[in-house]
């Protein structure tokens, strides 16, 4: 439903750029030259309404049109990595909100002085995945450390997955009895917060040692159900992974994945810039970013992988 409703609404915006077009034409008939704003105006939006139909062509990967599950992780520099990774967990959410998506925390790790260790959530929108798939990868922070007494410069580093919200699939099978499923007391901010049950949920999945888990509802059917949806989707990119390592054997291309390959770089000192190592696309508005307008690094990246169908991912 969530599909045909984004398909139709498609539909109608190409409608409606077919029926401004017929009146511009009649106007321009009617009145020649002389109603050059006006005239002015229209090419205008028309242009702004094609572009973003364009965009929206670019979107063409088989879960493209899906949800998103999206998984940080704090990696090298400690507090300040937290930290990071608690910015990048912002940084989604304003970004979700501001395309009026859906956000769920399905699970979090805070750090013990400050941010957090890891957090999945889930967007629910569409063509989330699609717009969010460019951004796997790790992320890098350059700047003055506030945890730091000497106030130094520190790097930082986070991992951000990008996953596909998908139902059951053929290549990925989940037996009943290859889980393991534990029931655990979540954790929560203290006082009239505190859930006296056991709602929160981890799975483990034994044939591949996957392990998930959801604390985010009061509901114990409802956490499973979540972390149920999360190990389909790490079960699938495990699946494709898998096949992509065999193909690139059989070319003699295999390469292991290394931390240190960030794909984009945040520097808040000693100037101020965010880059995409893979697009060259860049910006000195760091603070626009990190408040969630990634529009920009998702267009360029989704045109890059266009042009370059073997860096999609």
């Amino acid at each position: 439903m969530k599909e045909i409703e984004g398909l139709q609404k498609e539909t109608d915006q190409i409608e409606n750029i077919e029926k401004r077009i017929s009146d511009l034409e009649e106007l321009l008939r009617i009145t020649g030259a002389e109603e050059e704003n006006e005239v002015a105006s229209e090419i205008g939006f028309l242009e702004k309404e094609v572009n973003s139909l364009e965009f929206r062509a670019l979107l063409s990967g088989k879960y493209d049109r899906n949800g998103a599950i999206v998984a940080i992780h704090a990696g090298a520099g400690g507090v300040d990595a937290q930290d990071w990774a608690e910015m990048l967990v912002r940084m989604y959410f304003r970004w979700a909100e501001k395309n009026n998506f859906k956000t769920h925390l399905l699970d979090e790790s805070r750090g013990t002085e400050a941010g957090v260790k890891s957090a999945v959530f889930e967007i629910e929108g569409y063509c989330a995945y699609g717009y969010l798939k460019g951004e796997a990868g790790v992320h890098r922070l350059v700047r003055l450390s506030p945890f730091n007494a000497d106030n130094l410069r520190q790097t930082s580093f986070a991992l951000v997955e990008v996953l596909p919200v998908i139902g059951e699939i053929k290549e990925v099978e989940i037996k009943p009895e290859d889980l393991k499923i534990d029931t655990f007391r979540s954790s929560g901010a203290g006082g009239q917060h505190v859930n006296v049950t056991d709602s929160a949920v981890r799975v483990t999945h034994l044939p591949t040692g996957i392990i998930v888990s959801c604390q985010s509802e009061r509901s114990q059917l409802q956490n499973r159900e979540r972390a149920l949806k999360v190990l389909s989707a790490r079960l699938h990119q495990r699946f494709l992974e898998e096949q992509e390592k065999e193909k690139r054997k059989l070319r003699g291309e295999f390469q292991s994945a290394e931390w240190g390959n960030q794909i984009r770089s945040y520097v808040l000192h000693p100037y101020k810039l965010v880059k995409d190592h893979r697009t060259k696309y860049e910006t000195s508005d760091t603070e626009k970013v990190l408040s969630g307008d990634l529009f920009d690094f998702i267009e360029s990246y989704l045109k890059f992988s266009s042009v370059n169908p073997a860096r999609k991912k």
